[in-house]
């Protein structure tokens, strides 16, 4: 008899019926929707968003730790459930989730007007408009505060320009939510894509986090209302503030892909014969799967101790760089000792450990570094900064 992760564990234990329903909801759709066409999307560098994102919707994932205009209301670590269950089949979809909820929705829901939420956080908790955040640039991702992109009052607008970077869902976005420097110091907009001198190439020729839209935004004099100004953002804290939401979700998120490599390692492993007997009945191979459950366990451990910290309104920014860091550094090296399991078989799409891989060197580096993570950890514990 095997024991699975969660029961060498006892996570189920942990979480209440209702998380455990949402986690099982989310984990049948992203078993019968998304995994059987997830490889074609990831060779295929495809992903049909906008007919995902009314589904998501329907699911009501879309902003779903928010309150009110259409979103579920739910708890914090309910919603970090969902996003692990997505990543476990792939870390794009889980990011298609991220930006629209944690970023785009965040940040109106947070800092918008009245105005600017009911235009349009029902649509995009629906799934019937698509959000992305402009903060990255070019030269800019571990430093937003050295932004380029400005915005200057010309009478009663605001004229924007500038370029943003690594954008999800830029280029299929209805509305961008853009950073951009003032003489009033870093300030956000509400920008419909639509708005003239606004342009978002795709980015392509990716070999990670292909079945994600990531692009390029452009702004040209951009001209916007006085209205679109998020009113109660002002300085980094609002996109920073934004930034933190998105890294709970890559908290559990990164063990959904690190579970899914695991599962799939041990499964491989007891059917493959090697020398007569099974890969898995291998003293090495024992002592792989034992280590990395080990650490996809202790990070499920960690995942809900901040999970429930959030739901009481007591989790730092410092606690959520442990929880990034740890979390999505072990998740990549389960995913690179698995693919040593599956051998050869393992760079193929047919099993989804390189795919994990791959993206996962995306996460990474999205949302803080690791350096960056290290930087913060560090100067929490000795009340110096290193980052200048």
């Amino acid at each position: 008899m095997s024991l699975s992760l969660s029961q060498l564990f006892a996570l189920d234990s942990l979480l209440s019926p209702e998380e455990l329903e949402i986690r099982s909801t989310v984990r049948k759709f992203g078993e019968q929707r998304i995994r059987p066409q997830i490889a074609q999307w990831f060779e295929r560098g495809e992903i049909p968003v906008r007919e995902l994102a009314v589904e998501l919707g329907s699911l009501g994932v879309l902003g779903m730790h928010l309150q009110g205009y259409g979103c579920a209301g739910t708890s914090a670590t309910a919603y970090g459930l969902a996003c692990l269950e997505l990543e476990a089949v792939d870390s794009g979809i889980r990011s298609l989730v991220s930006v629209q909820g944690s970023l785009a929705m965040f940040s109106l829901h947070h800092w918008g007007s009245e105005e600017q939420k009911r235009q349009w956080l029902p649509r995009l908790a629906a799934g019937t408009a698509i959000g992305c955040f402009g903060l990255t640039e070019p030269d800019f991702g571990s430093n937003p505060g050295g932004m380029r992109t400005h915005a200057k009052r010309d009478g009663g607008d605001w004229v924007l320009n500038g370029t943003k970077m690594w954008i999800t869902n830029g280029s299929v976005a209805d509305v961008a939510v853009v950073w951009a420097r003032t003489e009033e110091g870093i300030r956000g907009f509400v920008v419909p894509t639509g708005t003239p001198g606004f342009s978002a190439p795709e980015i392509r020729s990716k070999l990670s986090l292909r079945a994600s839209v990531t692009s390029e935004l452009v702004l040209e004099d951009v001209r916007l209302p006085d209205a679109a100004m998020l009113p109660l953002a002002h300085g980094l804290r609002g996109p920073l503030t934004s930034l933190g939401e998105a890294r709970f979700g890559i908290i559990f998120g990164a063990l959904g892909a690190a579970r899914d490599c695991l599962e799939t390692a041990v499964e491989y492993a007891r059917s493959r014969r090697v020398f007569d007997k099974s890969l898995a009945a291998y003293q090495l191979t024992q002592a792989k799967i034992a280590d990395m459950a080990l650490e996809v366990g202790k990070g499920h451990l960690l995942a809900y101790h901040l999970g429930r910290l959030k739901d009481r309104g007591e989790l730092g920014a410092d606690q959520v760089s442990l929880g990034k860091l740890n979390n999505v550094r072990e998740a990549l090296e389960v995913a690179r000792q698995c693919r040593t399991i599956l051998g050869a078989n393992g760079i193929t799409l047919e099993y989804p450990v390189l795919r994990h891989a791959n993206n996962l060197e995306s996460v990474l580096t999205y949302e803080g570094t690791s350096e960056v993570h290290q930087l913060t950890i560090g100067k929490a514990l000795t009340g110096e900064s290193a980052f200048r």
